[in-house]
Order: structure tokens, then sequence, then C-alpha cells
């Protein structure tokens, strides 16, 4: 299933479990199924591509529900080599978005079919013909041939559980038409009656039980529980191993099973070491089939032992070896990243496909029980043709008429060049960019300040163009606390005046910690600490009254956003606190001094 993030991919999965069967009548009836971790039951997106399987009449149907922001293209490109046909799913009034683009692309350029799906068509201000349009106006910038644009459409409200084949009709009544579409357009697995085994491993899962899980598809031929296979890896060589537990999914559960045929994806146990794109084959006519491959990279941050003074108070996984394990786990599971050493062997570069993915792996350490430091995004380049590249987005934006002006004048800033502009005449307008990947690190939390919530911003990876030069994101400074202890009201009430603080009164601090942002472009250092002189003279009980600002609160995504070039988040399980690279004051002066210098030298 092919969505942008909150389209209903979830909710329509969801509505067809029901309408098979799969929850019974008096059993517990599970909300997104298909969401099965707290981070994304929070966020409201899926991460991880998941799986479950209903049964239509004598049809067993493997649904592979992918995850529709493009930072987690990793996920995406595997789910697709599992699948026979996708169902491409379109918001009734937002209509296709960027990240929608990014995965169809990728199934096109494989062949699958494809079945449109509307859905919420119960929207007020659903705008169902023009959406469809759109559909068709994609497919051909995609570049989809005759075959491909001719896609069965239905229309659904998954959340009320019903589907329809169109629109001029009667109301639907079941999701009965979309299970009898998908049945009609898109085909059986196909195999061919004698071949060899060959099962491709796309996904890892682990047990505490039977150790490393391995996710197949089986392409060709039968394996079987118990079964001696050739396993041929990675590297190029073939080793021999046994396959000890085979189970399939039904409905949203593991179910043990003797063998497997085509077309069916498989958990299989017992190969420890055994990677994702490996295939296992016969073990007298071994064929590997292609490594799975994935886009590269295109921003990185660093990860690192938390090296504050309040290091040890909250966490319970604290030192290099344990972080080091961790991230080595996450590559098993993980193509799309990559871990490489630095120069300290306390900290790592951990490269991915956006913030999203970096931010959400450095969430999940943390609520693991970790204590991290971790660095500014920063993207990555390559050299083409002797030329210093960089990588670019395509971004699509929705904002209402009056926010036009300034959404435009933040992008100039930024080096965004515009590729269309839109008003479709109902006080909203479309504007989609090509705009420099690190123009993007730290613009949504100030598009959504300057267009005070209302605007909608998706983007994805665009291409690669030579380097623009220097493109200034931030214009504020820092406050700093100047030396360790606990935040006073009293301090806070002198310094409210002059910035925004992220922190509230009693917080413990320390020397070099951001408490909060300077409106004007330089760092201050401040005592946020300082405690009220207190006399014998008694004042009226209104001069007693303070009145403090409540504190901006920073999520772990918007404290990435905010820090600078010489800042980083300090992440422990119960907090996330921006602070200095360098928390000695004087050390950041001449760090600051010698950085000036280099630069008007550079001008002259």
């Amino acid at each position: 299933m092919i969505a942008h993030v909150d389209h209903g991919k979830t909710t329509l999965v969801d509505a067809l479990l029901r309408q098979a069967g799969v929850f019974s009548d008096h059993g517990e009836v599970v909300e997104r199924v298909m969401d099965n971790t707290d981070l994304e039951k929070e966020k409201g997106i899926t991460i991880l591509a998941n799986n479950a399987a209903v049964t239509w009449g004598d049809t067993k149907i493997n649904i592979v529900d992918t995850p529709g922001h493009a930072d987690f293209g990793g996920e995406v490109e595997r789910a697709l080599t599992m699948v026979d046909g996708v169902v491409l799913l379109v918001d009734s009034s937002e209509g296709p978005l960027p990240q929608t683009r990014f995965v169809l692309g990728k199934a096109m350029s494989l062949g699958l079919p494809v079945v449109l799906v509307i859905n919420k068509i119960d929207r007020a201000d659903a705008r169902i013909d023009q959406v469809v349009d759109e559909v068709y106006d994609l497919f051909i910038d995609i570049g989809a041939d005759e075959d491909q644009i001719d896609f069965p459409i239905v229309y659904t409200a998954a959340r009320l559980g019903y589907a329809q084949l169109s629109m001029d009709g009667e109301k639907g009544t079941d999701m009965a038409p979309l299970f009898e579409t998908l049945i009609d357009a898109i085909p059986p697995a196909e195999f061919e009656e004698d071949h060899p085994t060959q099962v491709w491993v796309t996904n890892l899962d682990a047990s505490p039980y039977l150790g490393r899980i391995a996710i197949c598809r089986v392409m060709q031929g039968t394996i079987r529980k118990g079964q001696q296979v050739a396993w041929c890896k990675t590297d190029g060589t073939i080793g021999q191993a046994k396959v000890v537990t085979l189970t399939v999914t039904d409905g949203i559960t593991s179910v043990d099973v003797d063998e497997a045929g085509p077309g069916e994806i498989v958990q299989i146990s017992g190969i420890e070491e055994i990677m994702i794109g490996e295939t296992l084959a016969d073990l007298e006519d071994p064929r590997p089939l292609p490594v799975i491959t994935v886009d590269e990279p295109t921003l990185s941050m660093t990860i690192g032992t938390n090296s504050s003074p309040l290091a040890g108070k909250d966490g319970r996984k604290l030192t290099a070896r344990q972080i080091k394990d961790r991230l080595d786990k996450e590559l098993v599971g993980n193509v799309s990243i990559r871990v490489i050493d630095t120069e300290r062997p306390d900290t790592w570069e951990v490269q991915g496909r956006g913030e999203l993915q970096l931010a959400v792996l450095v969430e999940t350490m943390r609520r693991e029980g970790f204590e991290l430091t971790v660095g500014k995004p920063a993207v990555l380049t390559k050299e083409i043709d002797g030329t210093l590249n960089e990588p670019t987005e395509r971004l699509r934006i929705d904002v209402p008429e009056e926010y036009v002006g300034a959404v435009t004048q933040m992008l100039g800033e930024r080096k965004a060049k515009m590729e269309n502009m839109a008003n479709h005449g109902d006080g909203w307008v479309l504007l989609e960019y090509i705009v420099p990947a690190r123009a993007l690190i730290g613009f949504r939390t100030i598009f959504m300040t300057e267009t005070r919530g209302t605007g909608l911003a998706n983007h994805v990876f665009e291409g690669w163009i030579p380097w623009v030069g220097q493109i200034r994101t931030r214009v504020t400074g820092s406050i700093v606390a100047d030396r360790t202890g606990s935040t006073t009201t009293h301090a806070i009430e002198l310094i409210q005046e002059r910035a925004a603080l992220y922190i509230g009164p009693g917080v413990e601090v320390y020397e070099g910690m951001i408490i909060g942002e300077n409106p004007r472009s330089e760092d201050m250092d401040v005592n946020i600490c300082r405690e009220k002189k207190l006399n014998n003279i008694r004042t009226q009980s209104s001069d007693d009254t303070i009145r403090l600002v409540p504190p901006r609160i920073l999520s772990l995504e918007g404290a990435l956003e905010t820090i600078a070039d010489d800042e980083c988040v300090e992440v422990t399980p119960g907090f996330v606190r921006l602070r200095k690279v360098s928390l000695d004051a004087g050390i950041r002066a001449r760090e600051l001094k010698r950085l000036k210098a280099s630069r008007e030298a550079a001008n002259a």
C-alpha cells in the first residue's frame, strides 16, 4: 500500500481485516494493527514495513503496509520486492503529495500493476474528480506507459468501512468492491513449475527464543521446515543452512507451517548471521537472486556518549561500547543507514535519508535507556566530474493566500527555485520548489511559525546539483547558562523580557547549556541561577507577584532543527537538553574570534 503520511493506509488495512473476519465476534478488535510500535502510534506514521494477510473466497492476499515518509525509503524499497501489485491510496482532498510520487516511481520502475483508491470520500472538502486528474498527471510525469495508466479506481471511506466503484451510484456498504478489484487487477505470483527453490530475504526480525528471524518472499519452488538449503550470501559465497522454524502470516498472527510455495511471505529462523538481500536456494542447484540495493543516504549526524556534567543521572546505558553495539544492531535490519567511525573513539557518524529517520533512531535508543550526545544534521556531498555537488529536495507547500509572501521570501533566502505556483480559488495556494537539502534543516519550525501553524510542507529527494554556496538558515542566537546551579524565578523574570526560554524555574543547568533563543544573531551568556537579594523592607503584594512566560518545550526533532554548528543535543530517557560543544565560555570566545578572522581573510 502506497500513500502519503496520514492518508489512511493503516485505517484501510484495519477495515480490510474486519471485512475478512480476522477479528472474531467476541474477540478484541485491535485498532491500527499495522502500527505496532509505541513510536508509530504516537507519531501517527508508519516507520517499519509490516505484513498482514486476509483470505477472500479461495484467495489469500498478503498486505504490506509501507511507510509514507520518504525518510524511510529503505523500508519502501524492500517492501516492493515482496509484492505483485500496489494499492495507491490518495486523500480525496489533498491529492497525491511528493512522497506518494517517490514510492509510486519505485513501483513503476518495477512494472507493478496499480489499483487507485481514493480514500476519505466522506470529507466535506473532498474534490474527487480533480484528485483523479492529478493522479493521471502524476503517472504521466513519472513516465508510466499506456498499460500502467489504465488502472482501476475504487472510492473508499476506510474509517466508516465501505468502498464503491463509482461516485454516481449508491453508497457502498462494505469493503467487498475493493477485494474484488484487487483479485481482478493484480495477478497471482508468477513461477516456473520445475524451477529450483529461491527464497529472497527482504527483512529481519528477532525473537528472544528463536534468535534472528528472516522475513522472506518465496520466489520459486517450495521451502520446507527442517530443510537443508544453500545460503547465498551478499559477498558472493555460498554456505549451507537449516530451516529450523517456518511460519506464515494469517490475519495479524504468525502460524507454523510445514511448507510454503511461490508468492508466500514466510518467516524463517535458525540462520543466525543471515542478512537482508541474501538468498536461500536449492542445495543441489543454488541460484542467487540480486542483492537488494537502496538509494544512498543524503544526511548525516554524529552520535556519541553523553559528556555533559549531568551524564549518568538518568539513563542506564552510558558507555561507548553499548552505543556502538546498538548502532551495529540497527545496521542489521536497516539497510538505508550507514555507521562510520570518526577520529574520536566514543563518537560515530550516522548517515541516513532524512532528519526524521535519524531522529526516530535517536528517540528509539533514548527509550531503551541510552544517554547520547547528538550533533547537528549535515548534508552529504559528492564529487561529480570534478565538481562538488549537494542533494536537492522537491518541496511542495500548501498555504493560505495571506502567507504566500512570507513563504516565498523565506525560501528565496534559502536559494530555492520555484517550479510551480497554483491557486485553486479556495483561499489556498500550492507552491512547488527545488531547494538544496541543507536549506531545509530547521526550515519546518520557522515555516510553522510564519504560517501560524496552518501551512503544509512535504519534500522528497530530487537529485544532485553543484554546490550553491553559503546558505544562512538561522538568524537567531542562543541564550547560554554561564554557571552550574538551579534556575530561579527571579532570574527568569529578568531574562524573559529579552529572549524566549526553553526551561522554567527549578531546573538543574550547567555552564554551556543552552536555555533559550536570542532574537539577535549573537549568543548571550546569562546567570539563570541568580537569586533575589532579600531585605527587611515590606512592599505591596503586587510588587511580589511574578508573571512568567511558559517555556517553549522542544521535542527531539525540534532540538535537532534548532541547534547551530557549534551546538549539540544531550539526549537522555527523561530530558532533551541543548548545549554548546565547548562548555567553557573562554574557549568558545577564542574559537569565535578565530572564525571571524578566517572569514575576513577569505573575503579579502
